[in-house]
């Protein structure tokens, strides 16, 4: 009985050092694993990249092809003008949005180092937004883009079979 007593004092003594400890600023509240698994999971979630956050294909269609023209060095004048066609003639979008849309594209890469490490993750939210359709078309679009300043070198193509591999495959309806 003695021994129940003693830690059942220890554990009163503590609770009571932690509410002084709480009452006089200091914030004990990382002690609970469950809030800390919760905060945890809350910054992975949130705390990420915003190239890694983009919720719309036509969004994660425009970083590819921006990303494409960019993964050997800076988009020249010529992929540039041929990027703005391509937002204009396939998405659908007026100049100023199309513009709009390569510069923040451009500036969501960044240096690269970070999205050319994995630039799978930029899709993974928009899987099962797209289309089968879409998912043909960003190829397509690609190819394109990697060709506009002649033959592609070697980065360039490495980065299209890695977006291709990454990009969900659709089958074919089969019929009963």
């Amino acid at each position: 009985m003695h021994i129940i007593l003693g830690v059942l004092g220890a554990l009163v003594t503590i609770l009571i050092l932690l509410n002084r400890l709480t009452e006089a600023g200091v914030d004990v509240g990382w002690l609970n694993p469950f809030s800390w698994h919760r905060r945890r999971k809350y910054r992975k979630q949130h705390d990420l990249n915003p190239m890694f956050k983009l919720d719309q294909p036509l969004d994660v269609a425009a970083l590819y092809l921006v990303a494409a023209a960019k993964v050997d060095g800076d988009v020249t004048a010529s992929q540039k003008t041929a990027l703005l066609t391509i937002f204009c003639k396939e998405f659908h979008l007026s100049d100023n949005a199309a513009k709009q849309l390569l510069s923040s594209s451009v500036h969501l890469i960044g240096n690269g180092q970070e999205f050319y490490q994995n630039p799978e993750l930029a899709a993974q939210r928009v899987y099962d937004k797209l289309t089968a359709e879409q998912v043909e078309s960003i190829v397509v679009l690609l190819r394109q883009v990697i060709n506009i300043d002649g033959t592609p070198s070697s980065q360039q193509t490495d980065f299209v079979s890695r977006i291709t591999k990454a990009m969900p495959v659709f089958q074919a309806a089969k019929k009963w």
